[in-house]
């Protein structure tokens, strides 16, 4: 409120320069007295005011927390680099999505995945599938998190993957289909030894599905952390 209450202020002067342009005197250390109009200042002050109700709008967006049968863990979302994939992570949150699915693919030394498929490997319906932004300089290093594709490069809807180890070969290295990469996203900040003791669970295959964790890995929930 009151930093509101401070850019309100400091928008009421700049009103009143921009509409009373002045001209002041002032001294110069070597004492030579030189007058000097003030057109410029008005445009100094409003550029000042907007910079500032846009810090006063921006809200840094809150962590993701994902709780599993096997502990917690915490993840903060690169939403400034990876706008696309993360707002649509962020609506799959919002929405409980997430809630009751599995991690269903663990391989050690590469990654865990979920966000595709509950108990019995029951697919669920996503949205529309959304724009690869593997091309946002982010790298696919141990900890962060990107989202799991078909060969299509534009095929990514709900499901991630957090790698276990620096995955280089995952990242975009040209415009080329082979070699587009996957999108990270976000990045474990808290929790990792929960990933790490994903990533040792039994598993097996099901159906068509190998690395099947033989026990069940399940999201109980995964939600916005309140600031």
């Amino acid at each position: 409120m009151l930093s509101w209450i401070v850019t309100d202020f400091i928008a009421k002067i700049c009103y009143f320069f921009i509409t009373f342009s002045y001209t002041i005197n002032y001294t110069i250390t070597r004492g030579h007295a030189m007058k000097v109009k003030l057109f410029l200042l008005p445009v100094l002050i409003f550029l000042l005011v907007t910079t500032l109700f846009s810090s006063a709008g921006a809200q840094e967006q809150p962590p993701i927390i994902i709780e599993t049968t096997m502990g917690k863990m915490t993840v903060q979302l690169f939403d400034d680099k990876a706008p696309i994939s993360c707002d649509n992570i962020r609506q799959y949150v919002r929405e409980g999505f997430y809630d009751g699915l599995l991690f269903h693919r663990v391989i050690p030394d590469f990654m865990i995945q979920g966000g595709g498929f509950g108990p019995g490997l029951s697919k669920k319906d996503t949205k529309a599938p959304i724009i690869n932004e593997a091309d946002n300089g982010l790298k696919n290093r141990r900890g962060t998190l990107a989202l799991a594709r078909t060969q299509d490069i534009n095929s990514a809807t709900s499901q991630f993957f957090i790698n276990l180890k620096d995955n280089t070969f995952l990242d975009h290295r040209s415009m080329r289909m082979s070699e587009y990469g996957y999108a990270v996203f976000g990045e474990v900040v808290e929790g990792m030894a929960v990933v790490d003791a994903i990533a040792e669970v039994p598993r097996g295959r099901r159906g068509m599905h190998d690395d099947v964790p033989l026990d069940d890995v399940v999201i109980i929930r995964m939600y916005e952390e309140e600031m």
